[in-house]
């Protein structure tokens, strides 16, 4: 059985003191640069008493909240130079640098899903990712089960979950996945705003280390548990000798 990795999605999330959401419109994003001014929205966008949310048809979605702004962009099969967020992120937090921003994360998420093999996914999950035991055969349904690790790397951590779940198609069509993920977190340093934006925008440009970061760990410390990807390996070496 031989899985596939899938990157989905990319988000920055930047917690901010008394950030005001009702700033979120097409028009503000646009006119003041945030945005391209060609991007066209999926749908009007969304406002309620805590929340507002444009969502463009470039696959970028920005989500303003009072104590948070998210930045979220679909990246499947989008090469790192066609990725927006970051460019878009780092321009938000300089027209709007009179907000206090607190910390700042860069949450990669992908999935790993063995296809037309629907159970061999949850045997990854259950018999790979997990030791087998009695454990599991508690119940009247198969155990469900969330793992949350904490890695501390140079200057940030990073904190990884990994849980089943399902995918869900508009043509209603379901596959069943093991989701990998990932919070690259950093603290904002400084006191002035200058000093804060500078860190803001260090953080945001280690987003391309991280995501790389994030993709070798699921890809060699996760994959190459299967005794298939063990096998590969061990022919590539082989051969090479």
């Amino acid at each position: 059985m031989q899985p596939s990795f899938v990157l989905q999605e990319l988000a920055i999330v930047i917690a901010a003191k008394n950030h005001n959401p009702t700033l979120l419109t097409p028009d503000f994003l646009k006119y003041s640069g945030i945005v391209p001014t060609e991007w066209e929205l999926v749908r009007p966008p969304v406002y309620t008493n805590r929340v507002a949310q444009v969502t463009f048809k470039s696959g970028v979605s920005i989500i303003a909240e009072p104590n948070r702004v998210i930045f979220l962009e679909a990246v499947e099969d989008k090469e790192s130079t066609a990725i927006h967020v970051p460019t878009i992120a780092k321009k938000y937090v300089e027209i709007l640098s009179n907000v206090e921003y607190q910390a700042i994360g860069l949450n990669p998420r992908g999935h790993v899903s063995f296809e037309n093999q629907p159970e061999a996914t949850r045997k990854y999950f259950t018999e790979t990712i997990l030791a087998p035991g009695s454990w599991q055969q508690v119940g009247v349904a198969p155990v469900q089960a969330t793992i949350n690790l904490t890695y501390t790397l140079e200057s940030r951590s990073l904190n990884l979950m990994v849980n089943e779940a399902v995918l869900r198609f508009p043509d209603e069509k379901t596959v069943p996945v093991v989701l990998f993920s990932g919070n690259f977190s950093y603290n904002i340093d400084g006191e002035a705003g200058k000093e804060k934006l500078s860190s803001l925008h260090q953080a945001i440009d280690n987003w391309q280390t991280d995501l790389e970061t994030y993709q070798e760990i699921v890809n060699t410390k996760f994959l190459a548990m299967l005794p298939d990807r063990a096998l590969g390996v061990q022919e590539l070496l082989t051969s090479a000798a």
